[in-house]
C-alpha cells in the first residue's frame, strides 16, 4: 500500500464512523425528544389529576344517586321574571298531557333567585285531569343553585296520578318581599 492508498483507506474508515457517529446522535436525539415529552406529559397528568379525578367521578345530578328512573320533563331554564306592580301574581305552565305519574314517588328540580336580598317563595302546583288541585311551597330561595325535591305524597289533594294535567310554578305578590325579582328553575324530572 502506498500513501494515497493508505490516506484513502483512513479516511474511508474515519468518514464511515463519523457517519455512524452522526446517525448515533440523531436516534439519540429523537430518543431524547420523546422522552422530554413523555415526562412532560407524566408531570401535567400527576399535577391535573385531582381535578380529573373530581371531574369524572362529580355528579351534576344529586338526584340519581337515590332513583334508578327519571322522567326530565323541561331540559331548558325556566324563567320567572316577576313585577308585581302590574300583577298580583307570575306562573309559569309546563303542560303534561294526561301524564301517568302513578309509579313516581318524586318531584325534584333546581332552583335559584337572581337578587341575594328578599324572600321568595315558589308555589309548585299539580293539577289532574279530573280538576284535582294541589301545591306544595318552596320558601328561602337562594341566589345560588339549589336542588329541591318534592314527595308526590305532599300533594294530598291529588287522589288519581294517572292523568296528571299540568305542573305550574307560581311565584305570588303576597309571598314575596321584593317585588321584582328573577327565579330560575331547571333540571325538573320525577324520579321513581
Amino acid at each position: 500500500m502506498d500513501k494515497k492508498e493508505l490516506y484513502e483507506h483512513l479516511a474511508k474508515i474515519y468518514l464511515d464512523s463519523s457517519r455512524k457517529h452522526q446517525r448515533k446522535r440523531k436516534n439519540q436525539q429523537y430518543l431524547i425528544k420523546p422522552l422530554h415529552l413523555y415526562i412532560g406529559l407524566a408531570i401535567l397528568v400527576l399535577i391535573l389529576s385531582p381535578f380529573l379525578i373530581k371531574t369524572i367521578f362529580s355528579r351534576n345530578d344529586t338526584f340519581s344517586s337515590e332513583y334508578r328512573t327519571a322522567l326530565v320533563i323541561q331540559p331548558d331554564v325556566i324563567k320567572l321574571n316577576y313585577n308585581f306592580s302590574a300583577a298580583k301574581k307570575e306562573i309559569y305552565t309546563i303542560p303534561l298531557k294526561d301524564l301517568n305519574l302513578s309509579s313516581y314517588k318524586v318531584l325534584a328540580f333546581t332552583a335559584k333567585k337572581s337578587q341575594e336580598k328578599g324572600n321568595v317563595s315558589l308555589r309548585i302546583e299539580l293539577t289532574n285531569s279530573f280538576k284535582e288541585k294541589s301545591e306544595v311551597y318552596i320558601s328561602g330561595l337562594s341566589s345560588k343553585w339549589k336542588d329541591y325535591s318534592i314527595n308526590l305524597d305532599s300533594f294530598k289533594k291529588i287522589t288519581d296520578w294517572s292523568e296528571i294535567k299540568e305542573l305550574l310554578f307560581i311565584v305570588e305578590e303576597w309571598n314575596t318581599k321584593e317585588k321584582n325579582n328573577v327565579v330560575y328553575i331547571e333540571n325538573i324530572k320525577f324520579l321513581k
